[in-house]
């Protein structure tokens, strides 16, 4: 334990072995429905669903593993939602490319990411962002992950006239379910005891079978499929054309912004940024993100990036590398018992989502209202990560409202010549591209 314990600084950090153990099992378990979601959306792509399930846990297992020692931080990686779909969804179906002319796409855009960070130009970028924008993005993605936590069992559902609406609760077992945990890990968390989070996930598991929800699965050990068929199935065919940079731009900005927020939020909520809105060790955990990229298109997966389920871990307790590391092996022991942990249901970690995120919201109080070119970027940052469905939008329409509006009352030396760069390649983005 002595070695874990300067290996990770616990004592530093004001945690334990125990309680880091369990905040690693809390993030696995609320985002574990990537082992299957991921291979259910590439498959769409056609690629084999058994060896891109492989490629899932194997990447998110050595990705998670080198943040943790690479960077000491409690964040897990896994392929991203939403860059599998833009993957499988607008770049092959949509394109009529290859998916190995795709995965070639995924591998580039890792490799600049890495020589990116190795310059510490992605260091420069995290740390450019000023402490109110950091605090908006810190609860943005709190109110995100509420908000996914929502949607995943119909609470809040899609309405042609309203956009959002609240589901019919009558109707909906799963979502009343999730209601009850929710007060469960309210009212355990309220007497203080450990492993709430963790706690509200089981009992809900519990009562979701009791209902019918569920079936147990008939074995809970399975033969992890063979990566041979998508291993490094790399086409640089189109490498000369506008069409193949266009797929690796997409891909370097949606994930570079994403891993940034992420990043801040969920280290933020840690108390890890200090009083110069600065984050240590974040060109570790930059580089943990982008190498995780480079391993994951090798496996044959899309890009792997930095996840705001992370904060499940933080909210348990999880304050350093352990946390993750104790991911990574789950993630690699999924291999073997995937059977398993179809057991745990979307009602039952959506509880646990919803808390955290209201537990991330909390940050908000430190936003300072006296001064409305700080205070309305970093709310605009929090309302558009929700409602523009990405944490990338919300760091976006942030950084030019607080460039701009520091540019137009005089103030524009309070914005870094980062962010005044930053704001003129948003504006021209969304212009032009």
């Amino acid at each position: 334990m002595g070695v874990v314990d300067r290996m990770f600084k616990l004592k530093e950090n004001g945690t334990t072995f125990s309680t880091e153990v369990l905040a690693g099992v809390t993030t696995f378990m609320t985002m574990s429905y990537i082992i299957f979601l991921n291979p259910a959306i590439l498959s769409g792509a056609g690629m084999p669903r058994d060896a891109v399930m492989t490629a899932t846990c194997l990447s998110a297992a050595v990705a998670t593993i080198l943040m943790a020692f690479m960077a000491n931080y409690p964040v897990a990686l896994a392929p991203g939602m939403g860059l599998n779909a833009f993957f499988a969804f607008a770049v092959v179906k949509g394109m009529g490319v290859s998916w190995r002319v795709a995965l070639a796409a995924v591998f580039v855009e890792g490799i600049i990411f890495v020589a990116l960070t190795t310059t510490r130009l992605r260091e420069s970028l995290v740390n450019s962002i000023p402490v109110s924008l950091k605090i908006g993005i810190s609860s943005g993605v709190g109110m995100f992950v509420t908000f996914i936590g929502l949607a995943n069992v119909h609470i809040v559902v899609a309405n042609p006239a309203t956009l959002i609406a609240l589901g019919p609760l009558r109707e909906n077992l799963p979502g009343v379910l999730s209601l009850a945990g929710l007060l469960i890990i309210i009212v355990l968390y309220r007497f203080k005891v450990k492993g709430g989070l963790m706690a509200g996930i089981i009992a809900v598991t519990v009562m979701g079978f009791a209902l019918g929800l569920g079936d147990m699965p008939k074995s809970f050990m399975s033969k992890p499929a063979s990566l041979t068929p998508i291993f490094a199935q790399f086409d640089f065919s189109m490498v000369a054309t506008p069409a193949f940079w266009t797929i690796v731009i997409t891909f370097f900005f949606s994930d570079c912004f994403d891993t940034v927020g992420t990043l801040i939020g969920v280290c933020g909520r840690c108390g890890m940024i200090d009083k110069d809105g600065k984050l240590p060790n974040i060109t570790g955990g930059l580089m943990a993100d982008a190498v995780g990229t480079v391993v994951g298109a090798l496996f044959g997966t899309s890009t792997v990036t930095s996840y705001i389920e992370s904060a499940s871990g933080v909210a348990q307790g999880g304050r350093t590398g352990l946390t993750a590391l104790v991911t990574g092996l789950l993630f690699f022991l999924a291999l073997f018992f995937s059977p398993l942990l179809e057991i745990v249901m979307t009602c039952a970690t959506a509880p646990a989502l919803i808390f955290v995120g209201v537990y991330m919201m909390s940050d908000m109080l430190r936003l300072k209202f006296d001064d409305w070119t700080e205070c309305v970027p970093a709310l605009m940052a929090f309302f558009m990560m929700p409602f523009s469905y990405s944490v990338a939008g919300g760091v976006e329409f942030g950084v030019v409202l607080y460039t701009l509006g520091k540019l137009l009352t005089g103030k524009i030396a309070d914005a870094s010549w980062m962010m005044r760069g930053l704001t003129m390649f948003f504006i021209f983005k969304e212009a032009l591209l």
